[in-house]
């Protein structure tokens, strides 16, 4: 394996998982140490754009693990690593319970459930209202990627990658989903997405999947990326973040492969594709496509035929967390817990604000008017452009 791929693997915070065996040397391979890629530092900036932090609340230390918060309405669902998971309006806890064990994903929600899941392989389903234990299931290895409650039960991918529909009453199992994977793959915290008649997950090995929803049956696969090298570390290609939806339009990115969109409306038929590896994720808006590399350059691309429309490169090796746009600002954040806020149509920094110095794995999300960022340490911000 090539010491740039060791490096990618490292400051992206995953291990291999199959039939590898796993990395116990990440920090000597980590890009914030002397033996990694230098990371970028920050220059000044004249700030275009007054943000602030509305509020702030604590969500307990992800550990090794993958949490991000759900929103519902004016709620907001968050969870630790040791079992801690509150319900917050206004950054203010409604309730705050423990699960008795810690959790290794997190939340799923909607207006009735809170779903976590566990490193020994349990979802766990609690009241909305008030916290209270409604059920649990078991599923086949840990849960990595957070539950996903929709109208027709709990979307769960477990870390052997497969994929269970659990009924949202009572978590009985209504079907499971194998495929063959590569034997190695990326642990990835990529969640499925519910979308018409669809679950729609990414897998190792660069495949877009839709699932019925009825049966659990493939529909259609759409190749993100094709595994290729002449290592099996050099073939791994797989999908680790969260797909988008807009419209027709589902897009994906592939880790060491492409990123590509496909119209659901026509069978899933691939729009366009484009080299760009990700382990972050991307999102989606009326006119763009936002993607950050795995580099941490973060990427505007045409949504309709994928040509490139600007790069910002001034976060490189920074471990850039996946973008979200909203009334013309698109927010990252980083390994220092930093929130990044550029220009949606030129990519220039607009604006800075610290959290509480820890990184941020997982995406920055839109909420209202402002961006909801949670840290590995727990800290949960919500913070608004002015």
């Amino acid at each position: 394996m090539s010491p740039r791929l060791m490096s990618l693997l490292a400051a992206a915070g995953f291990m291999l998982s199959g039939c590898a065996t796993i990395f116990d040397t990440v920090d000597s391979l980590n890009p914030f140490t002397s033996a990694g890629p230098k990371k970028a530092e920050l220059k000044p900036i004249v700030a275009s754009l007054d943000v602030r932090t509305v509020w702030s609340a604590s969500a307990g230390k992800a550990g090794d693990y993958t949490f991000a918060p759900a929103v519902v309405g004016d709620a907001v669902y968050v969870a630790g690593r040791d079992g801690a998971i509150q319900k917050l309006v206004a950054g203010k806890a409604v309730w705050k319970i423990n699960a008795g064990q810690p959790v290794s994903a997190g939340v799923g929600a909607n207006e009735r459930l809170v779903v976590v899941g566990t490193p020994k392989g349990e979802v766990l389903a609690f009241s909305a209202e008030d916290g209270k234990l409604l059920w649990r299931a078991p599923v086949s290895s840990e849960v990595l990627a957070a539950p996903v409650v929709g109208a027709e039960g709990v979307a769960v991918k477990s870390g052997d990658n497969r994929v269970f529909l659990l009924d949202a009453a009572d978590g009985g199992r209504k079907w499971v989903y194998q495929r063959s994977t590569p034997a190695l793959s990326v642990r990835s915290a990529g969640a499925p997405i519910f979308a018409d008649r669809f679950i729609f997950v990414g897998f190792p090995g660069g495949k877009l999947v839709a699932l019925a929803i009825q049966n659990g049956a493939p529909v259609w696969e759409g190749a993100v990326a094709l595994p290729k090298g002449a290592t099996e570390l050099d073939r791994v290609a797989d999908i680790v973040a969260t797909p988008v939806i807009d419209g027709t339009q589902i897009c994906a990115v592939a880790f060491q492969g492409r990123v590509a969109c496909f119209d659901m409306s026509q069978g899933g038929a691939m729009i366009w594709s484009r080299d760009v590896s990700s382990a972050a994720g991307l999102a989606l808006d009326g006119r763009y496509l936002f993607v950050t590399d795995e580099r941490g350059a973060v990427h505007a691309l045409d949504r309709l035929s994928g040509s490139s429309l600007w790069k910002q490169d001034k976060l490189l090796n920074r471990r850039v967390s996946a973008p979200a746009v909203r009334r013309g600002n698109v927010a990252v954040a980083d390994a220092e817990g930093i929130v990044h806020f550029l220009s949606r149509e030129d990519g220039s920094f607009v604006a800075r604000q610290k959290t509480d110095g820890t990184p941020v794995r997982t995406s920055v999300q839109p909420l209202g008017s402002g961006f909801l960022v949670q840290t590995s340490g727990g800290n949960v911000s919500l913070i608004e452009p002015q």
